[in-house]
């Protein structure tokens, strides 16, 4: 049997966490950004050594920290570079069900209307990964764009 080079489902693309305490993150994007669980594969020990969820039309794959393998957590080596952006139909209501499951709003990052043409705003999960949750509201270019992030700036 052949297969495409992109897994069915999958996109060129696709975050894959590292977090410590896999089946709670489950449960919690579950919870906070309607995922759907695809399957989990388990380990010798019962920790998950792969999952795949989909949230709106996107897959993420997630795995437990293993150390063994240098899989290490944000909460492991103490924060992430990384900010995951997910766009949602509503943003205000799914921010707010994100910090009803667990998140933590980021300092000065609550959801407003941005320069950029999204209405957006940024949080934490449970398991030290950021997310920048946003609804897009208005085409932007980048020339405006630019002239709008000059203005800001200067205030």
């Amino acid at each position: 049997m052949s297969a495409n080079h992109i897994p069915k489902g999958a996109n060129s693309i696709n975050p894959y966490l590292t977090v410590k305490g896999c089946e709670a993150a489950i449960d919690f994007y579950i919870k906070a950004f309607g995922a759907t669980e695809k399957y989990r594969l388990t380990m010798p020990d019962g920790s998950i050594g792969h999952a795949e969820l989909v949230i709106e039309n996107s897959l993420l794959m997630i795995s437990e920290e293993n150390k063994e393998w240098g899989n290490l957590s944000p909460l492991t080596i103490g924060g992430n570079p990384v900010l995951l952006s997910l766009y949602v139909k509503d943003v205000d209501a799914v921010y707010q069900q994100a910090i009803v499951a667990g998140a933590t709003a980021s300092k000065g990052m609550d959801v407003k209307d941005e320069f950029y043409g999204d209405r957006a705003g940024r949080l934490t999960d449970p398991f030290g990964h950021s997310w920048m949750i946003a609804t897009h509201k208005q085409e932007v270019s980048p020339e405006e764009m630019q002239k709008r992030m000059d203005e800001m700036m200067k205030k």
